[in-house]
């Protein structure tokens, strides 16, 4: 796909966990009521005459689903990993899907927004499948745990004393299977809300059929990913702060409003950025511009529009 013949697009990737306020607003009600002021933020881009992409974590709305199989266990089928990353794609595209159609409405865009349930390619021989290190689910105790590992195949540690966790492999994505239907969506006029949760992982046989796998993706990473191959004009990840920070939280902490690609990969190995937390998020942006991307962008979801204008945010080139 190019963008010779379209408006600027741009890929937003949200946060699962910008959906959770803290943990006394973790319902569905909740979660809708922060999805709305989400999608404020992306239908003044879409009225500045912005295409968007809207990707987005899944990482507690998966715990919840794994959760409530783990208490229904003896009334109900266990649901896989693969079938919580596709049920959560569902259930957050819906909430941001019916807000943006409602924003559109009180504001008269004739936009429309869909939603697609996104497959990820990842390759089987992905070093990660040999050492599963992602975290999902609750915490167990130690007998809860290992009877999991016995009788169910799962990896399981310990996690700072805090309890037992199940760990699952998180493989990098090798392509959006939906990525060519996604770009056509785009052509179409449509907000497109994909790659939920990195995408649920498949992997591909010799036979050429998909197969799902128990397995976590990094959003930002698939969302780099899609970036990349539709040619946006900007990717953008939204965070809880304006700018990124060397040093952060420390007395010599410095903004930063720009960083070139040499920049950002030396402030990544010199360990300015914290795991969990801002690491993954360059490290998928080092990733988009390193494959052709031409502009990258963190900043709060209040902020974005007037970051696209030059004047907030963190910008990251070539």
């Amino acid at each position: 796909m190019t963008n010779t013949s379209r408006s600027r697009l741009a890929v937003v990737a949200v946060g699962g966990n910008a959906l959770i306020k803290d943990s006394q607003h973790r319902t569905i009600p909740d979660q809708y009521r922060i999805a709305c002021e989400t999608m404020l933020h992306i239908a003044d881009m879409i009225e500045a005459g912005w295409h968007v992409v809207v990707t987005h974590g899944n990482g507690p709305q998966v715990g919840f689903v794994l959760r409530r199989s783990e208490l229904s266990i003896r009334e109900l089928h266990a649901v896989p990993l693969d079938y919580c990353g596709a049920d959560t794609q569902g259930a957050i595209g819906y909430m941001f899907q019916q807000a943006l159609h409602n924003e559109f409405h009180r504001r008269g865009l004739n936009k429309r927004a869909v939603t697609l349930v996104t497959q990820t390619l990842v390759d089987q021989d992905d070093p990660a499948f040999r050492n599963p290190s992602k975290p999902i689910g609750s915490f167990m105790d130690e007998a809860t745990a290992l009877k999991h590992n016995q009788e169910d195949g799962w990896s399981v540690i310990e996690d700072a004393g805090r309890g037992w966790r199940r760990v699952v492999p998180s493989p990098l994505p090798v392509q959006i299977i939906e990525q060519d239907i996604i770009a056509v969506l785009i052509e179409a006029g449509f907000v497109v809300i994909a790659v939920g949760g990195g995408g649920v992982p498949v992997i591909k046989g010799e036979d050429g059929d998909l197969v799902g796998v128990e397995a976590v993706i990094d959003k930002d990473m698939a969302s780099s990913s899609l970036a990349q191959h539709l040619q946006a004009d900007v990717f953008i990840i939204p965070t809880q702060v304006e700018k990124v920070a060397l040093n952060f939280q420390k007395p010599n902490q410095q903004w930063l409003d720009l960083m070139t690609l040499v920049e950002a990969r030396q402030h990544l190995a010199d360990g300015h950025f914290l795991p969990g937390s801002m690491e993954p998020k360059i490290e998928a942006i080092i990733q988009y511009l390193e494959r052709g991307g031409r502009h990258a962008l963190v900043t709060t979801p209040e902020n974005i529009l007037i970051a696209l204008e030059g004047k907030t945010g963190t910008h990251i080139i070539p």
